[in-house]
């Protein structure tokens, strides 16, 4: 009974999950019915194909796509490359004010995205980058939280395997880069999952930083479906599926790294 409880409980919590992305599935593929009808219809209506190709006539699809590839690949590699060398020294050398660095840097954690606009604004406006997608990525290259990952998986590899890696006469660079890197894949995985989907759906911060339309990542271009005088509901809905799929098929791929490094992570 207990183990029934249990698995009751984890189909609710998948059902409030999926039921926003499929209720989006539905809307996009149907062609008749009242979208916001009550209770909602869990079924397509005259399915048809009709709404997506609206979305390829309607907008620069593949463009928009082309970007966010772009931004959220750039994201994903510098995030990796500075967080694991401000990670490594946290969790495997030692000087003086280590702990006070990693304090501050884990106190960032409470402060919401939204109060750095302001400040990471007028930096990017300083150093010209506005309208451009170093002005986009820039910001988002170094967080806490991968920090924070990425240190608990250094720490977990053995010790003595350093020290005979030092004792071989390895430098730090060459144990960083051969030795912990590969050790730690899995983490690394899952940061990148994060980090590509953080910043494929990140929408607030590419709005107010570019204003060139034909430069738009995906989930900012997705919105000139509104149109100015009307919008339909399941063409939009059509555009937020497209939107959605790209994410999910990279975690469908990845999963198995994803899981394996938030193991990791949690132990």
């Amino acid at each position: 009974m207990k183990k029934l409880a249990h698995y009751l409980v984890l189909c609710a919590i998948a059902l409030l999950c999926v039921f926003p992305f499929w209720w989006t599935l539905v809307t996009a593929v149907s062609t008749e019915g009242n979208v916001f009808a009550f209770p909602p219809t869990f079924w397509p209506k005259a399915p048809s194909l009709d709404n997506f190709a609206e979305v390829f006539r309607v907008i620069p699809l593949l463009t928009f796509f082309r970007n966010s590839v772009f931004i959220a690949a750039c994201t994903v590699l510098w995030k990796l490359v500075l967080c694991s060398m401000a990670a490594y020294p946290l969790a495997r050398m030692r000087f003086r004010g280590r702990k006070l660095v990693f304090g501050l840097i884990l106190a960032t954690l409470v402060l919401p995205s939204e109060v750095n606009f302001l400040v990471n604004f007028i930096t990017v406006t300083k150093l010209s980058l506005v309208d451009t997608y170093t002005g986009v990525i820039l910001p988002n290259v170094v967080t806490a939280v991968a920090i924070l990952l990425l240190k608990q998986a250094f720490e977990e590899v053995p010790q003595d395997l350093i020290d005979a890696a030092r004792v071989d006469g390895a430098s730090e660079w060459t144990i960083f880069t051969r030795i912990m890197l590969p050790l730690i894949a899995p983490w690394l995985a899952t940061v990148g999952i994060l980090t590509a989907v953080e910043a494929w759906n990140e929408y607030i911060w590419p709005s107010i930083v570019m204003s060139k339309p034909d430069e738009f990542p995906l989930s900012v271009g997705v919105l000139y479906l509104r149109g100015t005088f009307g919008s339909s509901t399941r063409v939009i809905a059509a555009g937020t599926i497209l939107t959605i799929l790209p994410t999910l098929a990279a975690f469908l791929f990845a999963q198995r790294f994803f899981m394996r490094g938030m193991d990791g992570a949690v132990k």
